[in-house]
């Protein structure tokens, strides 16, 4: 009974009222789902079925499924836990609350991170498909003009994003039914062997792990959403299951059109796919589709880590300056405006492009605390049976990625595991 009252008693403290520090509940279910798909079905589709396929070969259907089973046990524990904890902050709240603040700092550390460099590798992609030539400077554009978006309040970022949502929709139906009505596509390809191995079809499924992580982005929101215990349990979901048929139905189509050597070695793997359907009209279509797909993105990721960054201010493992809440839009302002700067920097100068796997082996870790703390909400069997098959395949998936997204994902949380033991010494002197 004492447990149960001080469970009821921190969620409450959780719970925003009219306090201007706080951030205004607008969003419903159908918005929820739409800034999720945002997140999901963007450029991830576009790009990371070339080297998924090159890892895994014949295996790559495999390789999604597997990614798609991660993804699932990922989303119904993040559920769980954030009808109980509707905050901004995702796992590093449920990591803090449920396991003690180092967890939850390690999961906001490698979220902030990982998500960070997607940020600038999603501002890159939108300039490489703008304008090659000065993708850079459409890079830096893009980030300015999507943070002041967002700065405008969640809202208007829902509405953008369920536009460009449609659209992405809407060019990627294109390409499945150009695909398959097409001569060249051939039911033999789909070969369901796993000609790189088990090794290669885990690969797979790490890199394409990067297409799923979406989901993330409406248990960040948790504050600015109505009903968060009703709603989010509800969005998740939805969300994964709309972004599961849509990847499934693009990789067959892709698939059966390509083959998946030809895939592996595709430099656009959607454009060379229609191409070789024999629709080469509709190659620019598939380029402006990923441009705002990237874009996409881009909204959601940075709407996510400045949520995060909210909270980890809060608690001060950063800057305290970066909790404000905007008085009249009620959003965390100065975060987002962080974010974009750093974003925009490194937009500016640095390619990221090649951050898939570096970017899912710190949104793995950000999922393994989210499994672990899931663990913690019940003793039966069955209710641990999916964080467990969670955990185990986050840590798996982590390490099954190339070698050198593996050294540089782990050399960041060493970074971050140091940081939080230097402040943690300093504030005991």
């Amino acid at each position: 009974m004492h447990q149960a009252v001080a469970l009821i008693s921190r969620v409450r403290r959780m719970t925003p009222s009219s306090s201007p520090s706080e951030l205004r509940r607008t969003l419903g279910v159908g918005d929820a789902v739409v800034i999720g798909l945002g997140s999901m079905v963007g450029a991830g589709i576009f790009a990371a079925l070339a080297p998924a396929a090159r890892a895994a070969g014949s295996g790559l259907l495999l390789g999604l499924a597997v990614a798609a089973v991660v993804a699932y046990c990922n989303a119904t524990s993040s559920a769980r836990l954030a009808a109980l904890y509707p905050a901004s902050g995702g796992t590093y709240v449920y990591g803090r609350e449920r396991l003690g603040p180092f967890w939850g700092y390690l999961a906001g550390w490698s979220f902030v991170v990982g998500k960070t460099a997607s940020c600038a590798a999603m501002a890159l992609t939108v300039g490489a498909y703008v304008w090659p030539e000065q993708a850079h400077a459409v890079a830096v554009a893009a980030v300015v003009a999507l943070t002041a978006v967002n700065y405008g309040g969640v809202q208007k970022s829902a509405w953008l994003t369920r536009g460009i949502v449609a659209v992405v929709l809407a060019v990627l139906a294109s390409v499945v039914v150009v695909c398959l009505g097409s001569g060249a596509s051939e039911a033999g390809r789909l070969d369901s062997g796993a000609s790189g191995g088990l090794g290669g079809v885990l690969q797979a499924a790490g890199l394409l792990f990067f297409a799923f992580a979406g989901y993330a982005r409406i248990a960040t929101l948790g504050e600015e959403v109505r009903d968060p215990a009703r709603t989010i349990p509800r969005a998740i979901p939805l969300a994964l299951g709309i972004a599961l048929g849509v990847y499934a139905c693009v990789a067959v189509a892709v698939l059966s059109v390509l083959g998946a050597e030809e895939l592996g070695q595709a430099g656009a793997p959607l454009a060379d796919a229609v191409r070789a359907a024999g629709v080469p009209g509709l190659v620019p279509v598939v380029r402006v589709g990923a441009a705002v797909a990237a874009l996409g993105s881009l909204l959601a990721l940075i709407l996510g880590v400045s949520r995060t960054t909210l909270a980890m201010a809060r608690d001060r493992h950063l800057p305290g300056a970066l909790a404000e809440v905007h008085p009249r839009f009620q959003v965390p302002h100065r975060a987002e405006l962080a974010v974009g700067a750093v974003v925009a920097i490194l937009a500016a100068t640095v390619d990221v492009r090649g951050a898939i796997g570096f970017s899912s082996f710190g949104v793995l870790a950000y999922y393994a605390v989210a499994n672990a703390s899931a663990w913690t909400l019940g003793s039966a069997p069955t209710a641990r049976v999916v964080p467990a098959v969670g955990l185990l395949g986050c840590v798996v998936l982590a390490f099954a990625l190339p070698g050198v997204s593996v050294a540089v994902g782990a050399g960041v949380l060493v970074v971050g595991v140091v940081a939080y033991g230097v402040r943690r010494w300093m504030a005991a002197r």
